[in-house]
Order: structure tokens, then C-alpha cells, then sequence
């Protein structure tokens, strides 16, 4: 039996958590984020454990979990819009300066980006996540 995932779903708030984000420029990447993120998602935020900002929700093996999200760390700012969706790779091509993982994508700053292709990523990553797990 899977064990329980330790980020679940608070009732932190979401204006708080970004206002006590030390470093001003992560900070304001992360309001815009934020703002492009419920615009593409619809919906509004909510914390996942102490540090992930999320939208929606869906069933994995174990457990719920944003359908996409980000978060404001000291290394970088992360962001959960990685999944396997078919426009992706040549979308990360376009994007500018960044790393990836499995499903996250870490940029330094949002003007290392191309802010248009960010939002396209993230759009698909939505759309792919709604259809998967509808």
C-alpha cells in the first residue's frame, strides 16, 4: 500500500507565504507567476505543505496532488508544468535559460524566459493534465 504523501493540500495563505519570500526579485517572479498561473488555470491557489503553491487537484497512486503549481525557492524559482504532453520538448527549446527535472522546470528569474512561451507550457501542461485525469 503507497504511504501517504507528505504535501498535502492547506489552508495556508497563499499572499503570505509570497510576502515573507526574502529575495525581492524571486518574490515579484513569484507574483507574476502566480498571476499568469490562475489566468491559465482558472482557478484559485492553495498551499501544498509548507512551500508549493498549486492549482486543482487530481488522484495519483498516492494521493492528491496539484495539476500544476510552483514554487519560490532560495536556489530558484520551481515550477511544477512538466508533464508528459506532446508539445513540451520543443516549447523548452524556446523558453531561454533554465534547467529541468522530472517534472519541474527551474528558472534563476522570469526575465531569464520568454514570458509567452512560460505561459504556453504552462497551458498545455493544464490541458494535458485535465484530459489524463478527467
Amino acid at each position: 500500500m503507497a504511504s501517504e504523501p507528505k504535501t498535502k493540500k492547506t489552508t495556508a495563505s497563499v499572499s503570505a507565504f509570497i510576502d515573507a519570500v526574502e529575495n525581492e526579485t524571486r518574490r515579484k517572479d513569484a507574483k507574476a507567476v502566480l498571476k499568469m498561473m490562475t489566468e491559465v488555470v482558472g482557478e484559485k491557489p492553495a498551499m501544498w505543505g509548507p512551500s508549493i503553491i498549486g492549482y486543482g487537484s487530481y488522484k495519483a497512486a498516492s494521493g492528491d496532488w496539484p495539476i500544476i503549481g510552483f514554487s519560490p525557492r532560495k536556489a530558484n524559482l520551481v515550477l511544477y508544468v512538466l508533464a508528459d504532453y506532446p508539445k513540451r520538448d520543443a516549447l523548452l527549446g524556446k523558453l531561454g535559460k533554465h534547467k529541468t527535472g522530472q517534472a519541474c522546470l527551474y528558472v534563476n528569474k522570469l526575465a531569464d524566459v520568454d514570458i509567452d512561451v512560460l505561459r504556453e507550457l504552462m497551458t498545455a501542461c493544464v490541458t494535458h493534465m485535465r484530459k489524463k485525469h478527467a
